[in-house]
């Protein structure tokens, strides 16, 4: 950090944060105690990975929140609107204020942004709506062209500056016609949404859904990426086997990070499977090609 306080986003880039993290994964019963309503991990002091407790909604999704020098992302809100049950807008404040005690600068902002809009990911929303200095990005695609200022969707990358760290958002249908996926090269994390993750992988539309694959792929080949974050984690540590859906307890869950192989793997297995409607069961992934019973 230089002495009036910028940090540099850029020097040592990607950086080696931790994701030495043992996540949350709901509870057998009242017996076994209470977990965290959101679990806070610091992946480095200024990158933070938040996951709603199971206990609150099943779908426990995991939510990123990155700090640049002007502003900072929030990527997602959550499955739960009820502040009482699920207080994202004080998580975050908490956070930031942390992280201003730290880096203190006037006019700091907040944007509030998704990786698609499906509930389970903008159900906290309306938490931000009268925050000072907060931006909330709408879910629907021309709000989200509008917003990161896309003209060529979705082929084209566009730079988003959070005051000298500049992420990358990639346009990404395929689950959901305006998600997008997000690029930090300060961590090197390459944030997929529920494009890829461990789990089932459902798109809706399959043609766009590969397309946007082949585009992600093609994006790895040219940056340094650490890790594949998604939004969930849906398998068991067992290869193609994951919880049933809807858990709200799952001991021994998989790892959260993905690795650039298990991205192209998937866009092989979208490429072996283009023709066969249904679902395809991997070692890493579950993937449903188009609509299909249980999605």
């Amino acid at each position: 950090m230089t002495t009036d306080n910028t940090v540099d986003f850029t020097r040592n880039a990607p950086v080696t944060g931790s994701l030495d993290v043992h996540w949350n994964h709901g509870a057998r019963s009242k017996a076994d105690g209470a977990e965290p309503l959101i679990q806070v991990h610091a992946y480095d002091e200024h990158t933070f990975v938040l996951r709603q407790s199971k206990t609150v909604n099943y779908e426990a999704p995991f939510i990123y929140l990155l700090f640049g020098n002007e502003r900072a992302l929030l990527l997602d809100t959550g499955a739960t609107a009820d502040p009482a049950r699920f207080p994202l807008r004080a998580t975050v404040d908490e956070l930031v204020d942390a992280w201003l005690r730290e880096h203190p600068r006037p006019g700091y902002e907040l944007v509030v942004a998704h990786t698609h809009g499906h509930g389970d990911h903008v159900a906290a929303d309306a938490q931000f709506a009268d925050r000072p200095r907060t931006t909330v990005v709408a879910r629907e695609l021309e709000a989200v062209q509008e917003f990161f200022g896309f003209t060529s969707w979705p082929q084209e990358t566009i730079d988003f500056d959070l005051g000298g760290r500049v992420l990358e958002v990639i346009g990404s249908p395929g689950h959901h016609r305006a998600a997008v996926t997000i690029h930090d090269p300060w961590t090197g994390i390459l944030l997929t949404g529920d494009t890829i993750y461990p789990g089932r992988l459902y798109a809706f539309d399959f043609a766009e859904f590969t397309a946007t694959l082949e585009r992600l792929v093609d994006f790895t080949q040219t940056r340094p990426v650490t890790h594949v974050l998604g939004c969930h984690i849906e398998l068991t540590a067992r290869p193609g086997v994951d919880f049933p859906l809807g858990a709200r307890y799952q001991p021994d869950e998989r790892e959260l990070q993905m690795t650039v192989n298990q991205l192209i793997a998937v866009r092989d297995a979208a490429r072996a499977v283009a023709d066969r409607p249904g679902v395809h069961t991997f070692d890493d992934f579950i993937l449903f090609n188009g609509p299909c019973a249980g999605a």
